[in-house]
């Protein structure tokens, strides 16, 4: 039997690993020397920070674009709420604003009020103050529970100093940078490497070292990232507990501007979601669990950290579909993301939680290389 079998043997079924109840096969001392983050399964939620669209923007938009506005229809509520119901993944997708007021004065309600109906209020003030923007699409999805990037990290920190022994939370990052293809919408600013060395700032501005997992945590002395998850793996949870880590979810033009000419990460806040042969491996997103369950298997099994979704643009809840939800808790991705923590009863009663109510459970499939005993 090898360590990591010998390990998961201890762990007594439906132990949740972030409240253990310490009766034997479930006791904190054992789980935080044994066990690493990489083989925790916990839950998260996609677009965390989404308000829902406002219903005089949200008509509009049925009537000019359907399908979209079947896609968009859900929302979140506050961050420390999701936190509070056991999400510890949460997604912010991020647009660069380093003066200020580039994205205060969306599209969507100035159409509405030119057809002569009245608009649902707005708060535009936190776009007007300099920094990363927290929003879904500019000028049409733009409604957010916490408008800057700073004042979700401080929501989340004072949540995770509220409850230190938490397991760790990931916190994936989009970098929007597109333009909408509609007249009277703003002009994205790209994403240089100015903008990127901004994120990793506003993040350290809020968190301190001992708050944050990096990937210098990770990679330590071995030459590259990727060859330290393969090989001595991730931190164990009694290092991890009470901490955040970040990774950037984004194509690899944009991680090749984050990285710069680093061999891996040196020096910087955020994983990135990149090919399993870059030296900068230790992440990955894979959407697909019915799709790609062989290769989520197989990188979990090699030490990355992978999260997949149970659902999206609506489409499981509307038709209370979970063949997604058990493809991706089997696939033994670490973090399955949902937008239906609680169901929408206006689509269904589809709704996605952890196997035995648990916060975090040890990953049904073998994770990485193994501790020791």
């Amino acid at each position: 039997m090898t360590p990591l079998l010998a390990a998961a043997v201890v762990l007594a079924a439906g132990c949740d690993l972030e409240r253990p109840s310490e009766a034997p096969g479930c006791r904190r001392a054992v789980i935080d020397r044994t066990v690493r983050m990489n083989q925790v399964q916990a839950l998260g939620t996609h677009n965390s920070y989404k308000r829902a669209i406002a219903p005089s923007e949200m008509a509009l938009l049925k009537t000019t674009a359907p399908k979209s506005a079947y896609g968009l229809d859900y929302a979140h509520p506050p961050l420390s709420q999701q936190l509070d119901a056991g999400a510890r993944a949460l997604e912010l997708d991020v647009l660069y604003d380093p003066d200020g007021g580039r994205y205060a004065d969306p599209m969507l309600p100035r159409v509405v009020r030119q057809s002569g109906q009245a608009t649902d209020p707005y708060d535009a003030a936190p776009m007007r103050r300099p920094g990363l923007k927290v929003l879904h699409v500019q000028d049409i999805d733009y409604r957010s529970n916490c408008a800057l990037f700073v004042d979700c990290l401080k929501e989340i920190q004072a949540w995770s100093r509220a409850h230190p022994d938490h397991l760790p939370i990931l916190i994936t990052m989009n970098l929007k940078d597109d333009d909408v293809k509609a007249p009277g919408t703003v002009h994205a600013l790209k994403f240089d490497a100015r903008a990127m060395d901004s994120i990793d700032a506003e993040i350290r501005s809020v968190f301190g070292p001992g708050e944050l997992i990096t990937p210098d945590d990770v990679q330590g002395r071995a030459p590259t990232l990727r060859q330290a998850v393969r090989r001595h793996g991730w931190p164990r949870l009694g290092e991890a507990r009470g901490k955040v880590f970040f990774a950037m979810d984004e194509d690899e033009p944009k991680l090749a501007v984050y990285r710069g000419a680093r061999r891996s990460l040196e020096g910087r806040v955020l994983f990135v979601n990149t090919t399993e042969a870059s030296p900068a491996s230790a992440y990955i997103t894979l959407n697909e669990p019915l799709q790609q369950a062989a290769r989520i298997r197989a990188d979990v099994a090699a030490g990355l950290i992978v999260r997949t979704r149970a659902d999206a643009d609506t489409v499981e809840a509307r038709n209370n579909d979970t063949r997604r939800r058990e493809a991706a808790f089997a696939s033994g991705a670490q973090f399955v993301s949902t937008d239906y923590m609680h169901a929408d009863q206006r689509f269904s009663g589809y709704s996605v939680s952890m196997p035995g109510g648990v916060v975090g459970r040890l990953d049904p499939l073998p994770a990485g290389p193994p501790p020791p005993r």
